[in-house]
């Protein structure tokens, strides 16, 4: 497959996947909530396979400043998912905690469309390889 491809459709599936983990967080239905959360882990480490993949084939430094910003946002925003995933589980031990929660996850899904914002005028700004 195609590494651009293959990298949008991933990313378009983890949107998908963190759409449907917020809903039924707020839903609260924890089973359906649960299944959502560890989709959208797996689909966005596949993304980021995807990425460094597709990253391959883009002379990266040729983007200028926006490389090292991207890369040290998503290296960020991905060791920040422990965040929603710590309160999560606090959640489940005590409901008085649910307010750190959505306070996490927004936090980490607001720092996911930065970071997909760099990562798409990164790929914009860079040259293509050869």
């Amino acid at each position: 497959m195609d590494p651009t491809l293959r990298f949008f459709a991933l990313l378009l599936a983890t949107v998908a996947a963190l759409i449907a983990t917020v809903l039924t967080g707020l839903a609260r239905r924890r089973p359906l909530h649960f299944a959502c959360v560890a989709t959208s882990v797996a689909l966005l480490a596949a993304s980021i396979w995807a990425a460094r993949l597709l990253g391959d084939h883009y002379d990266l430094e040729s983007a200028g400043w926006i490389t090292p910003l991207h890369l040290g946002l998503a290296k960020l925003t991905t060791a920040l998912y422990l965040l929603p995933l710590l309160t999560g589980f606090l959640t489940l031990r005590d409901p008085r905690h649910r307010g750190r929660h959505r306070l996490a996850a927004s936090l980490v899904l607001g720092l996911t469309l930065v970071t997909t914002a760099t990562g798409a005028w990164m790929l914009w700004a860079a040259q293509p390889l050869p």
